[in-house]
């Protein structure tokens, strides 16, 4: 099937942009997940934000994407650094949206990159409580707080319900 392409101005609209495109090749009371997910840095006006992936060029790499990143919250000293990664997820069946969650972690932009763990711009988001980046954690810390975890805990207890009769 065709990937969409993510045109929302939300992780919440590019969700459901997804779920209900792949809804339209799942068979009949067949449901389909999709996530969008991202870093939103308040200094930057919530950039990258949707277009996370694709900051910059979508073949960045993410050392790249890390410079234009310091570059910009330079341009703007005393912002507060607060950023977050947001997951949007929607669960699409039959040409409709039955479930939308979401989950969040809160952090700070790091003064540099630091770690070689996780992906994309775990190096650069400081997670006070640990106090390290996400880069810097062990997978089973950073899955503790994750925002795509806590997001699909949250569809997980859905189900649940929907298993035992709540729904």
């Amino acid at each position: 099937m065709p990937e969409p392409e993510e045109t929302g101005e939300t992780f919440r609209d590019n969700a459901r942009l997804k779920a209900l495109s792949y809804d339209a090749y799942a068979p009949d009371g067949a449901c389909t997940v999709a996530e969008d997910s991202g870093l939103v840095i308040d200094a930057l006006d919530g950039e990258p934000g949707v277009r996370s992936a694709r900051f910059l060029r979508p073949e960045a790499s993410y050392p790249e994407r890390f410079r234009e990143i310091y570059r910009r919250l330079a341009e703007r000293p005393g912002r507060a650094r607060t950023a977050r990664f947001i997951c949007a997820v929607a669960i699409a069946r039959d040409g409709r949206i039955v479930h939308e969650t979401s989950g969040t972690v809160e952090g700070e932009v790091a003064p540099e990159p630091r770690g070689s763990g996780g992906f994309g711009y775990d190096p650069i988001l400081y997670y006070p409580p640990y106090n390290a980046t996400l880069g810097e954690v062990t997978e089973a810390e950073k899955l503790a707080i994750a925002h795509r975890g806590e997001a699909f805990r949250k569809v997980a207890d859905w189900i649940r319900g929907m298993e035992n009769g709540e729904r």
